[in-house]
Order: C-alpha cells, then structure tokens, then sequence
C-alpha cells in the first residue's frame, strides 16, 4: 500500500494530521480515536501499523511507550499525485478564463457595432404626416 492508499481512511488521515503538528505517543492517538471515531486501541494500533508500512510515519520506542512521528517522505507519492491534478486543472481554468475573456469582448464590440448603426434622427417610414 502507498501513502495515498494509507491516508484513504478517515482515521488514518486524523493520525497524520495530528502528527504533522509533532510526535504523539501509540496512547495519545488511540485515545484521540477512541473519543473522535469510537474505536479501540487494538483498531488504532492497526491502523497506526498501516501507516507505518506504507512509509507515512516512523516510530521509535521509548521506555514502555511507543512514539509516532510524521515521515517527511511518506505522502511524496500522494503530493505528486495532486500536483499534476492541480496543474491538470489550473490549465483547464486558464483555458476557462481565456474563453470568458473572449466572450467578454466580442459583447462589447457587438455592443459598439450596434450603437453606431443607430442615428438619434427619427427613421423615414416613408409615411406622410396626417
């Protein structure tokens, strides 16, 4: 599994979160889940286990507890997965605004084409005045 499949899940996406602030402790993020998801300890171990096998997080032990810390690395296959959805999108968006200029423009000629076929003289309906 890679970074961006590990980070799929709602909870693991809470754990990175939280790690991108600093090291948590394996019982600060079970608790953590427990009051935000309802899971147990054994469910946010095992998800704690699917980022640390995908490479988004390392963690060391310390004495009895176990540290999580963000891999500075991990997420790089998702970040380049949506760095060339963004350009994707940002040339879309370029293409959109061209267009929308364009239309801008041809409305005010069309606009300025159509006051200068209109003379402020009344038209001749060559009718005579009773």
């Amino acid at each position: 599994m890679d970074g961006l499949e590990a980070v799929g899940d709602p909870v693991r996406r809470r754990f990175v979160e939280l790690l991108a602030r600093g090291e948590r402790t394996a019982g600060d993020l079970a608790m953590l889940a427990a009051d935000e998801f309802g899971i147990t300890q054994p469910a946010a171990s095992r998800h704690l286990r699917v980022l640390r096998e995908a490479g988004v997080v390392a963690s060391r032990v310390d004495g009895q507890r176990r540290v999580y810390a963000l891999e500075p690395t991990g997420l790089e296959d998702a970040a380049a997965w949506f760095d060339a959805l963004g350009t994707a999108w940002e040339q879309r968006l370029d293409a959109l605004g061209t267009e929308l200029a364009r239309g801008r423009r041809l409305q005010r000629g069309a606009a300025a084409r159509r006051g200068r076929g209109t003379s402020s003289q009344p038209h001749d309906t060559g009718k005579a005045a009773s």
